[in-house]
């Protein structure tokens, strides 16, 4: 799996674990051994205008 367009991400979304891996068998997914759950992670744009804090 290449990965030079993709970030890796740094943890788990579900459990916050970091041992993640590439999964084999889906592109572009990850596998968490800590919690055993494939998951992706997708871009989907940017937003129209720029959002202001206050």
């Amino acid at each position: 799996m290449s990965s030079e367009n993709r970030a890796a991400p740094l943890y788990c979304p579900y459990c916050g674990e970091e041992d993640l891996r590439p999964n084999e068998e889906s592109h572009g997914a990850w596998e968490c051994h800590a919690c055993a759950r494939v998951f992706t992670v997708k871009f989907s744009g940017l937003l129209a205008s720029r959002v202001v804090s206050r």
